[in-house]
């Protein structure tokens, strides 16, 4: 394993459940064919015109190629470190931002939405910037240190039509002040703890902000979908990515595309 998370940054992820990583994840070469993947997938989710879509969710299902990039070294070597040598994949997402209209995401838990699921609550979220991530375009922001507690209160939000999710922590649960934004540039990654407190700004600049996020779990940890409703009528899947099972998980095949759960087999 080749690796720059040291023992000092594994030691800060620890304490305040995050990192910013400013070192090249993959070559040019496998960026650029990262990035094109990304794009391609984002303009398919678009091809019927009308408002770009904010997240597609779980694309590793139907789409095994980019099992090239979320089960690659370079992201294993990533969090090992910080979870272990048993690795699986609970999840990923492509999102984005399009410029001057990307909603707000409201401060939440990860942990929030899967809570049941996974046992222990045990998830380090790789978000890879695609493009540029700052403040002006939405960037991703944390509260240093919350990952500790991890399942806070929730209101509805005042404006869900400016939102991505109808619901966030309450306000007086959340200190502003702390909040640290994480600027990336493309090719460069942050690390978060699914139970720490996050959400974006919404995008008023001129440029999007697009990332691929990657949710990894220690294999320790149980997954048990019959415990969620959403998991259990998705058929959600997950992957062992590196070393074996240590909690008695069913994975699926990377290899395979899966559509309504169910393998079908690709060229």
């Amino acid at each position: 394993m080749k690796t720059i998370v040291t023992p000092e940054l594994v030691m800060k992820y620890g304490q305040e459940g995050y990192l910013t990583l400013h070192e090249p994840v993959f070559s040019p070469e496998k960026f650029a064919r990262a990035r094109q993947y990304c794009d391609g997938k984002f303009a398919e989710a678009n091809k019927g015109g009308g408002e770009k879509p904010a997240i597609i969710d779980c694309p590793h299902w139907g789409d095994p190629r980019i099992f090239e990039w979320i089960i690659a070294d370079e992201m294993l070597d990533l969090v090992e470190p910080l979870i272990g040598p048993d690795i699986g994949v609970f999840a990923c997402h492509l999102l984005q931002k399009p410029p001057g209209v990307g909603k707000r995401v409201p401060w939440h838990e990860d942990s929030a939405y899967w809570k049941g699921a996974l046992t222990p609550m045990v998830v380090a979220s790789i978000t890879l910037a695609l493009e540029p991530s700052l403040p002006a375009n939405g960037g991703l922001r944390v509260i240093p240190g919350t990952h500790r507690h991890g399942y806070s209160d929730y209101a509805e939000v005042a404006r869900p039509d400016t939102e991505v999710f109808p619901i966030e922590i309450k306000k007086a649960q959340v200190d502003d002040a702390k909040a640290v934004d994480i600027d990336l540039q493309p090719n460069e990654a942050s690390i978060h703890h699914g139970k720490i407190i996050h959400g974006s700004n919404p995008n008023t600049g001129s440029m999007r902000r697009a990332v691929l996020t990657v949710r990894y779990f220690p294999t320790t940890v149980k997954f048990t979908p019959a415990n969620h409703p959403h998991f259990a009528a998705a058929k959600f899947n997950i992957y062992l990515a590196r070393g074996r099972d240590r909690a008695g998980n069913t994975y699926a095949d990377p290899t395979k595309s899966y559509v309504g759960g169910e393998p079908v087999h690709t060229a």
